[in-house]
């Protein structure tokens, strides 16, 4: 089973046990390690079988693809953060670097921008997320969205917190953060798709069970991450959405997807889209 996702750690804790061949039953898997904004682009061409991507590229993929209901990055208080040299720095006309432009962290900086930027943005540039926090400090573009660890980080880089997205999320809308989703090809059938949620729920709690038996495969992928930032990375990404989705967390990737398409940035989703068979 050919899959792709991120070198995070919240990836590579969740799908450890599963890509180690410690889930039995679950299919054998051939994992390729790449940024999400890669991956959004493999699912838009229908590349693998099984991805991690931005939920905010759903309405282009799920005619051949089916979101699992677990697996994947939803919750409270793990929003992307807009990031800049000088605090308060209005964005009107600014640069700003994201990481993807079709990641849910875009998205949901467009719904901000839409609001708390009346002059409008003034261009944005797609940079691997490792890349955004040097760019602002180096003065190559005036402000940074940042997602994963940089949550940690950013003080680091003599940088300032300039908006919260899952903040600005959850106060207008009372719903969690949706942010990254694990797809897989609809030609697979329902009975393979249940066995590959199946499969990534197994991982999930064999890694909840056993944080240990991962940790070498975290580390050997987590870019020279500091070991108490990626603690704190899998205790905020990995949550008991990531087990099972369940009402609130379908209710809020509609919500997202739903207020999106009101606002004309991303196609609607056909009824019953989001649905697992």
């Amino acid at each position: 089973m050919r899959v792709a996702y991120s070198p995070c750690p919240n990836d590579t804790f969740v799908f450890h046990a599963w890509a180690h061949g410690l889930v039995p039953g679950a299919p054998e898997l051939d994992v390729t390690f790449a940024d999400i904004d890669v991956t959004n682009g493999m699912a838009e061409r229908g590349e693998l079988d099984v991805l991690k991507v931005s939920y905010a590229v759903l309405p282009w993929v799920l005619d051949e693809y089916a979101l699992l209901p677990c697996g994947g990055a939803l919750g409270r208080g793990c929003g992307p953060l807009v990031l800049t040299r000088e605090p308060g720095l209005d964005l009107s006309g600014r640069t700003v670097a994201v990481p993807s432009e079709r990641s849910t962290a875009y998205l949901l900086f467009r719904l901000w921008a839409a609001r708390t930027v009346p002059g409008g943005i003034g261009r944005v540039v797609v940079l691997p997320f490792h890349e955004i926090m040097p760019a602002v400090r180096d003065g190559k573009v005036d402000a940074g969205l940042v997602i994963h660890e940089a949550r940690f980080t950013y003080g680091q880089y003599g940088l300032h917190r300039l908006a919260d997205m899952g903040e600005h999320w959850e106060e207008t809308t009372g719903h969690p953060i949706p942010l990254g989703a694990i797809i897989a090809k609809r030609s697979l059938g329902a009975p393979g798709l249940r066995r590959l949620a199946e499969s990534a729920r197994a991982s999930v709690r064999s890694a909840w069970a056993d944080p240990g038996a991962s940790a070498e495969y975290v580390r050997a992928h987590a870019q020279e991450m500091d070991p108490a930032v990626a603690e704190q990375h899998i205790g905020l990404y990995v949550n008991p959405f990531t087990e099972d989705l369940g009402t609130a967390g379908y209710a809020a990737v509609e919500a997202l997807l739903t207020r999106a398409a009101d606002e004309g940035l991303v196609p609607p989703v056909r009824p019953g889209a989001l649905a697992f068979p």
